[in-house]
Parts: structure tokens; C-alpha cells; sequence
């Protein structure tokens, strides 16, 4: 007996040797929903990260529906698996918070990324490009293509994104000084669900005879809308433009029912997230006026929500949507 004791000892001690030194950090990208373009290229950035950082792993997660409380379920459950940080982008900004709160409160960093929570509910949170930026930009791809102006409508996905609806606001204050000629007539949800958002854009063709453009700052939104003007035979009638993949996309900037469309890249944005994240694990602090590394994207400087921008959005065209649809 003490000689199997002995040896228990000596094999506990070896394990322990030939352990790595450090514990491996693992950080968890919760995304609104899986199955989603977007967030599968924001995962290669993330893994991009981990693979850089060389003792993170990533876990690359979320529901199957765009839903608040599947997001709930999937936090819960990363809870109990202890995890060291979650970045989340947030299907609500709300009902999410008390569930991160219980995150922190066990040590966990939460940071919110693409689409935010409210502050009580994160350490920081990443914007893809500046707010007022983006709403301006998703207004001037259709006003570019209306030199006398006309009617607009804006097809976003849920009601309640955080990140939808900053941008649609900024957008509505950018048109009466800087695109007076264009008429918001009406802003629908499609909830980042192909099949509402195909009957959502219908609606929109039906309730106005005059609209010129469909802006979907949404992914999914923005090609649903493109095929429906597709389908209907209204190209070069309705231009669809908004935030778009180039891989998803560049059938409808080819077949002429899409101009331009712009994004910031969700690779380079699931990268930074997880340097943020690595950032806060590792001892950083999240506090107005503080800088944390995004690793090759820079470095984020807080505001006094500590909140930051990554980089402006970029336009994609006939010119360049074949290059970056090989990509992203």
C-alpha cells in the first residue's frame, strides 16, 4: 500500500512537470445566431487570433435563432463551463445584462462587440466603424445613385439591435442636411431571418409604388431584398444597397439589382474582439481614456462608455466586389 502510494505521488508530481506552464485562456465568441456568413468570417478571424496568441482557444457559439433568450441559454451555459471571457454581439441590449452580469460577477471578462449591451452589462464594447459614419454611408450608397432624390425605405433586422437602430437614427439625421432630396417613407425589420425579410422587402415594393432603394443594414436583409427585386423583375428600378458580405453579394452587384454596398471586414472584427477580450484576461483595464490592443487592427481607444471604433467602412462595387468576394 505505501508503495502504490509513492508511486501515485511520483505520477501526480510528473503530470504537473510536464504540464505547460500557463493555462490555457479560453474565450468564448458568442455570436446573434449560427448559419450566419457574417459571423462565420468573424470566427476565422478569431481563430486567426488564438492561433497568433498561442494559448487561447476560442469557442465559436451562439443560438440557432436571433433570439434574446437563446443568447441567454448559450451564456448560462458558458457560465457553468467557466470560461475566462465572452464577446458577445447582442440580440438585445437589455435582457441580456443580467445574465453577463452573473458573467463578471465569477470572474468572467465580458466584452460586446458588432451589436452591444448596455454597460452595466460589459467591460467594453466594440463598435465595427464609428456610428455616425455608418448611417451616413448606408444613406449616401443610395443617394449616389439618385441624383433627383426619391423614396427610400430601410429594411433592418431586429427591432430591438443595438447596432441597427443606432445607425438607422444616425442615418435619419444625416439625410435633411446632407441628402435632403431623399425621402425616408418607412424603416421594417426582417429579425436576420431570410424568409421575413423576403416578405418584409415585398411589403415594401406593394406599400410604395415610387421607392427607388432599399437599404438593408443587415447581412441577411440586403440579400433577401436584392433577390425579391430580382425575382420581380425591378432591376434598375430598385436599387438595394446596405451592409453586405462580397461573397454572398456579388451576384446582385453583377446582374445590375445592386450599385454599391459597404462593411467593415468581419474577419478583421472577430480578431480584434478576441484581442480585446485576451486583453482584459491578461490584466488590461477597461476605462474611459484607456487603450487595449487589437493586436495588427491597432489599438482601441475607450470613450466614456467605454466604447470604441474599429476602423470605417469600406465600399464594394463592380469595380472591386469580384477581388474581395474570393475573401469574405
Amino acid at each position: 500500500m505505501k508503495l502504490l502510494k509513492i508511486l501515485a505521488a511520483t505520477t501526480a508530481v510528473a503530470v504537473l512537470l510536464a504540464a505547460p506552464a500557463y493555462a490555457q485562456t479560453r474565450i468564448a465568441l458568442v455570436v446573434k445566431s449560427l448559419g450566419n456568413g457574417f459571423f462565420d468570417a468573424a470566427n476565422k478571424g478569431a481563430q486567426e487570433a488564438a492561433a497568433e496568441l498561442g494559448d487561447v482557444e476560442v469557442i465559436y457559439t451562439g443560438p440557432t435563432a436571433a433570439t434574446a433568450e437563446a443568447q441567454i441559454e448559450v451564456v448560462n451555459a458558458l457560465i457553468a463551463q467557466q470560461v475566462d471571457a465572452i464577446a458577445i454581439s447582442a440580440n438585445d441590449p437589455d435582457a441580456l445584462v443580467p445574465a453577463l452580469q452573473r458573467a463578471m460577477e465569477r470572474g468572467i471578462k465580458v466584452i460586446s462587440w458588432d451589436s452591444g449591451v448596455a454597460p452595466e452589462g460589459r467591460q467594453l464594447h466594440l463598435n465595427p466603424s464609428d456610428i455616425g459614419l455608418i448611417g451616413e454611408t448606408i444613406i449616401k450608397l443610395a443617394a449616389d445613385y439618385l441624383p433627383e432624390g426619391g423614396d427610400v425605405a430601410i429594411l433592418s433586422a431586429a427591432s430591438t439591435a443595438t447596432n441597427q437602430n443606432a445607425w438607422i437614427e444616425a442615418a435619419k439625421a444625416a439625410i435633411p442636411e446632407k441628402f435632403p432630396n431623399i425621402n425616408l417613407v418607412s424603416v421594417v425589420y426582417g429579425d436576420d431571418d431570410s424568409v421575413k425579410s423576403t416578405e418584409e422587402a415585398k411589403g415594401l415594393i406593394a406599400s410604395y409604388p415610387d421607392l427607388k432603394a432599399i437599404i438593408a443594414p443587415t447581412t441577411v436583409g440586403v440579400v433577401a431584398a436584392a433577390q425579391v427585386v430580382t425575382d420581380q423583375g425591378l432591376i434598375g428600378k430598385v436599387n438595394v444597397t446596405g451592409l453586405a458580405l462580397p461573397s454572398e453579394f456579388k451576384q446582385f452587384i453583377d446582374n445590375g439589382a445592386s450599385q454599391a454596398v459597404a462593411l467593415w471586414n468581419p474577419i478583421d472584427l472577430g480578431y480584434a474582439a478576441v484581442m480585446l477580450a485576451n486583453d482584459l484576461v491578461e490584466g488590461g483595464e477597461a476605462a474611459p481614456g484607456a487603450s487595449l490592443s487589437m493586436g495588427r487592427m491597432g489599438e482601441l481607444t475607450l470613450d466614456d462608455t467605454n466604447a470604441g471604433a474599429m476602423a470605417p467602412p469600406f465600399t464594394f462595387d463592380a469595380s472591386n466586389i469580384e477581388e474581395f468576394s474570393k475573401i469574405y
